[in-house]
């Protein structure tokens, strides 16, 4: 009789869960963005210093409940070498957070082509897309005005998905959480195409 309730009782509280990649070029703040998130949306959890967060070399992951379901962030690394790996991950995604750092004007053009190759790939098709211009806290940085432009250039890469692009500061906190639930919202209009992860 336990078991039976026990097992009701899971049924009635689990959340579904969908996987996001926090992908774009090596110190655009993809860490400090998703250490930003985990401290908007998990309560009593402090963060850690940004001063601390170095260069990701492979994988961070975080998690987050928002609006009744489960996210699971898989921030991957974004140096040259570690591009190569991000289409191992893109099979099991629902959507794709892909940041920018808005203050560093000269590698603007080569994230705007690893940007290209990304959302080229047919196993990231339909996927709802947020674009983050970060940095947004420093001083003539390049605003979503300047940065939209660039990367609408793949309009046709990018068709018909859910898309936005937004400004925010990963280390002030601002645009963190308007980001989030907008890409909560996209991955629940999505999830006919890509339903959530079954809970083993």
């Amino acid at each position: 009789m336990y078991t039976l309730l026990h097992g009701f009782y899971k049924y009635l509280t689990q959340k579904e869960e969908y996987c996001v990649l926090i992908l774009g070029l090596d110190n655009a703040g993809k860490t400090t963005y998703l250490e930003a998130a985990k401290t908007k949306f998990t309560k009593n959890y402090k963060g850690m210093n940004p001063a601390k967060i170095t260069t990701t070399v492979g994988l961070n992951i975080g998690q987050i409940d928002v609006q009744g379901i489960h996210l699971n962030f898989w921030d991957l690394g974004g140096q040259q070498e570690l591009q190569s790996l991000w289409d191992k991950y893109y099979q099991e995604s629902h959507a794709v957070i892909y940041v920018i750092d808005s203050n560093d004007r000269e590698r603007m053009d080569e994230s705007k082509q690893i940007f290209d190759k990304m959302i080229s790939n047919e196993l990231l098709s339909g996927v709802p897309l947020l674009l983050l211009a970060n940095k947004q806290d420093l001083p003539d940085v390049m605003g979503v005005r300047e940065i939209k432009p660039v990367f609408q250039q793949a309009g046709v890469l990018i068709g018909r998905r859910d898309c936005l692009v937004m400004p925010v500061s990963a280390l002030t906190g601002e645009g963190v959480d308007e980001g989030i639930r907008w890409l909560v919202d996209a991955i629940k209009r999505n999830s006919i195409i890509r339903p959530p992860r079954e809970n083993d």
